[in-house]
């Protein structure tokens, strides 16, 4: 399979090894740079899914580095990093050919996402576009005829529960909030005094964990839910 590569142009150090060890336990692969002249020399050897770039660099700054990609490649993805967050500063930005732009400092789940994004509609790597088969363990979901099946027995959801169950085969081993699943899965805001989530996370392990002897929905008492082998 194709290994994403990035291009992570950053002359702070110590921002750039906590990055680079990040992206690389995601599964990327990452080529560091440290100024925007050897993040350009790098750039010209090709290879690269997406670009990560300080706006404030040694020699060449991010600006005029975003600027030499465009000229050579008009699709490839850009996300600009700095300390400014004026409005000014973003649109300087994206008229240098950023597609993204994130203010430090930020929180690391934030860029993963918006590489994601950005990966997924380039379609530079397979890996981030939509997969019409879903699975983990025993349980699969196939996302073009919504249909959940377990250990090849096909189980039948309603809407909402199906479209709660995919949110988690997606998020696998990670605990999610009753606050973000109440976001991502109903659009709305968590009210504490209700116990809606609650009720639909018992209606879909009744049909994908009761039958079956492997529990795979576990409750974090205070924290959340998460899909997970026992």
């Amino acid at each position: 399979m194709h290994k994403t590569n990035i291009l992570l142009i950053e002359d702070d150090d110590r921002l750039s090894i906590v990055l680079k060890k990040g992206l690389e336990e995601k599964g990327f692969s990452v080529t560091q740079a440290f100024d925007g002249e050897m993040g350009l020399r790098l750039f010209d050897k090709g290879g690269f899914d997406l670009i990560i770039t300080d706006l404030i660099l040694p020699k060449i700054n991010g600006l005029d580095v975003s600027k030499a990609i465009r000229k050579k490649d008009n699709h490839i993805p850009i996300i600009m990093l700095t300390a400014l967050g004026a409005t000014d500063d973003k649109v300087e930005g994206f008229d240098a050919g950023a597609d993204d732009y994130l203010v430090k400092p930020f929180d690391f789940r934030e860029l993963y996402a918006r590489m994601k994004t950005l990966l997924k509609r380039s379609g530079k790597n397979s890996e981030f576009t939509d997969k019409t088969i879903l699975s983990y363990a025993d349980l699969q979901i196939d996302t073009q005829l919504k249909k959940v099946s377990r250990a090849g027995i096909v189980l039948n959801m309603t809407p909402k529960e199906y479209t709660l169950l995919e949110y988690l085969i997606k998020n696998p081993e990670r605990v999610l909030s009753r606050e973000e699943i109440a976001r991502e899965v109903w659009g709305v805001n968590f009210d504490t005094g209700t116990n809606f989530i609650d009720v639909y996370i018992n209606y879909i392990r009744k049909k994908v964990d009761k039958p079956f002897e492997d529990k795979l929905i576990h409750t974090r008492p205070g924290m959340g839910f998460l899909l997970q082998k026992a």
